[in-house]
C-alpha cells in the first residue's frame, strides 16, 4: 500500500547554522516503502557506542545539533531519525498514518537496518513516549546498553490529560505552525 506524501525539498535545508553532519536516507524500510526515511548518522560506523537520539514534536533531529559534537568526541557513532512528518523524512499526507504503531515500528526498521548495537537511547519529548517503549521489544533489548531520558513521560495507556488533548487542537486547527515561536515562548516560561 502506498502512503501520500509530502516531502520538504532539499535546498530548505541548506546553510544551517551548526549542522553540518551527514544525512543519510531510504526509502525502502520494511512497511514504509515508498516513503523516504532520513536521519543524521555521524562517527564510526564500527563504534563500540552507538546513541540513538529521538526527537520530540515540533523538532526533528537539529534538536541535538549540540549534543552530537559531544557524543561522538568520545569516539561514539551517533543516530539522529527523523520521524516521519518532521524535517527531513518524508510527511504523510493522511492523519490515520500518524499512529504510534507507525512511528515506533520505523524506529525498529531503521535500528534492524543499521545494525544498531550497544545503543545508548537518548530521548526527548515524544521521542521519549515512543522510545522508552523500545525496551521491552525482545529484539531491541539485546542492543540496549543506557538510557538518557529529558523532558518526557512514560505513557501508561490512559491519555494525555486537558493540556494534550488542547495542544494537539492548536496544532490541528493552526493555520501555519511556527516551531521557533512556539520554542521562544516556551523558554520565556
Amino acid at each position: 500500500m502506498t502512503i501520500a506524501a509530502l516531502r520538504t525539498p532539499d535546498e530548505r535545508f541548506a546553510d544551517i547554522p551548526d549542522f553540518d553532519v551527514p544525512v543519510h536516507y531510504a526509502d525502502d524500510l520494511p512497511g514504509y516503502e515508498g516513503l523516504r526515511a532520513a536521519w543524521v548518522d555521524t562517527g564510526p560506523a564500527d563504534a563500540e557506542t552507538t546513541f540513538l537520539c529521538l526527537h520530540g514534536e515540533p523538532s526533528w533531529s537539529f534538536l541535538y545539533r549540540k549534543m552530537i559534537p559531544h557524543f561522538t568526541a568520545t569516539g561514539a557513532r551517533v543516530v539522529c531519525p527523523d520521524f516521519f512528518g518532521f524535517g527531513r523524512s518524508d510527511k504523510p499526507t493522511g492523519l490515520d498514518s500518524y499512529t504510534f504503531d507507525f512511528h515506533r515500528n520505523h524506529i525498529l526498521a531503521l535500528v534492524e537496518r543499521l545494525d544498531l548495537q550497544n545503543i545508548t537511547l537518548v530521548v526527548q519529548d515524544w521521542g521519549g513516549l515512543i522510545g522508552l517503549t523500545l525496551p521491552v521489544d525482545e529484539a531491541f533489548k539485546a542492543r540496549l546498553s543506557r538510557l538518557i531520558i529529558m523532558n518526557t513521560a512514560l505513557g501508561l495507556g490512559t491519555g494525555a490529560g486537558d493540556g494534550f488533548n488542547a495542544w494537539k487542537q492548536y496544532a490541528l486547527t493552526v493555520p501555519v505552525l511556527m516551531p521557533a515561536r512556539l520554542s521562544r515562548a516556551a523558554r520565556r516560561k
